[in-house]
Parts: structure tokens; C-alpha cells; sequence
């Protein structure tokens, strides 16, 4: 199959608007069962099938059964990092009268997969870069020894794996990169053990907790709203 073709195809998965709810709906990293699907893309279940069989053929969703339900999640992060990037590429959603649901949240703070979102995740990128931590270039980027120290006296060591260790994603809404990779993610968890951020029900916006603001204040000189 030509690359033209394959990104053809690719595209026509993306352009449903039924699939790229639940692509949507996948992209805080959790796996969704196709009920859950279902109701995030307004769907009947039975259509939902045909939708998740079609997003799975085309390598966009891997799926594992566990009991009586099978659940889908995001096939890999590469997935995640291309929806992004077509949100950027978007742009944010025009202003209207009434905000739409969950706007300013997930302006705040959101998952991007497995990393963070919005002006918090911006944000993080920005002190990490200024204070020497990680250098960013267009398509990749380094921590550096005095990065490599903060990481592990802040409990958000990165882990072995083949993944990309360290990348900028563009920021939909903020238009700026945020981090990505094993760093990304790491930094990510630490903060939800810390009790710095917290998800939030039916959205990919999380909230910043009282410790939260205190904590990226205190640590990365980054104060925001919850």
C-alpha cells in the first residue's frame, strides 16, 4: 500500500465524527469498554461495533478482553501524539455564548495520553527548558544531568522502554509544545501520586488540588487556577 493511500485511509477513519469521539474519549490513556464508547460517540452499541472494528483494522485502537467486556485503549502513544497534532492543526474551538462543556478545564489541564495538557503542561515544558532540565528541538529533546538529578529527587524517573525518552507535543489549545515521551509521562504520574492533580469524571481535563498549586508553585514556579 502507497503512503498516500495509507494516509487516505487513516484520514477517512479520523473523518467520522462518531470515531473521533471515541478516539476522543480515549485519549486520557484509559481503556473504554464499547458501551462506554458507544455513549461518548451518541451511537447505538451495534454501530459502535462496526465503528471500533473499522478504528482496530486500521491499527488506531487495540483491544483486550478481560471477563465478560472488552476494552479499547489508544493502540500506542504514536497514536495519541498524531490526534494532538490534528487538533493543533485545528485550532480551539471558536468562541461562543455559551462555553462549551468542559472548555476552560481542559484549557487548565488535561492528559494528552499519558502526559499533560494545557497551560499546566505548557507551563511545566517552560520551567523545565528555562531552568536547564530538558533542551527541546523541533522534533525531539534531552534532559540534561542537572535535569537528570531534579527528576530523581522529585520521584518522576523516567522508565526503561523502547518508547521516545524525551519529545515536544504541540499544544492544541496553547499552541505551544508541552512534554511528551517516557519523560512526559513520568512527570504525569508523579503528580496524580502526589495528589497535585486529580481526574475528573467524562473529561480529560484533571483539576489542580490545594497541594497542587502549592506543589507547582513551590517547585516549578508555575501558579494556576484548579
Amino acid at each position: 500500500m502507497s503512503d498516500s493511500i495509507r494516509i487516505a485511509t487513516t484520514a477517512a477513519l479520523l473523518g467520522d465524527p462518531a470515531r473521533a469521539n471515541m478516539l476522543a474519549a480515549l485519549m486520557d490513556g484509559r481503556a473504554l469498554t464499547a458501551k462506554e464508547l458507544a455513549y461518548a460517540a451518541h451511537v447505538t452499541p451495534q454501530t459502535a461495533s462496526g465503528h471500533l472494528g473499522k478504528l482496530a483494522d486500521g491499527g488506531l485502537l487495540a483491544a483486550e478482553k478481560q471477563g465478560r467486556h472488552r476494552y479499547y485503549r489508544l493502540a500506542s502513544p504514536l497514536v495519541g501524539q498524531m490526534l494532538e497534532g490534528v487538533m493543533a492543526i485545528a485550532g480551539p474551538e471558536p468562541a461562543r455564548a455559551t462555553p462549551w462543556r468542559g472548555g476552560e478545564a481542559l484549557r487548565t489541564a488535561r492528559t494528552c495520553y499519558d502526559h499533560l495538557a494545557g497551560r499546566l503542561g505548557v507551563a511545566l515544558a517552560d520551567a523545565l527548558a528555562e531552568r536547564g532540565h530538558v533542551a527541546l528541538g523541533t522534533d525531539g529533546g534531552e534532559v540534561t544531568e542537572q535535569g537528570q538529578r531534579f527528576l530523581d529527587d522529585f520521584g518522576a524517573s523516567p522508565a526503561p522502554g523502547r518508547r521516545m525518552f524525551c519529545r515536544p507535543c504541540l499544544d492544541w489549545s496553547e499552541r505551544r509544545p508541552h512534554l511528551a515521551g517516557r519523560v512526559g509521562a513520568a512527570l504525569a504520574c508523579r503528580c496524580f501520586e502526589l495528589g497535585w492533580i486529580a481526574r475528573q469524571r467524562d473529561t480529560r481535563a484533571v483539576a489542580i488540588t490545594k497541594a497542587g498549586r502549592d506543589g507547582f508553585r513551590d517547585t516549578f514556579g508555575i501558579a494556576l487556577d484548579g
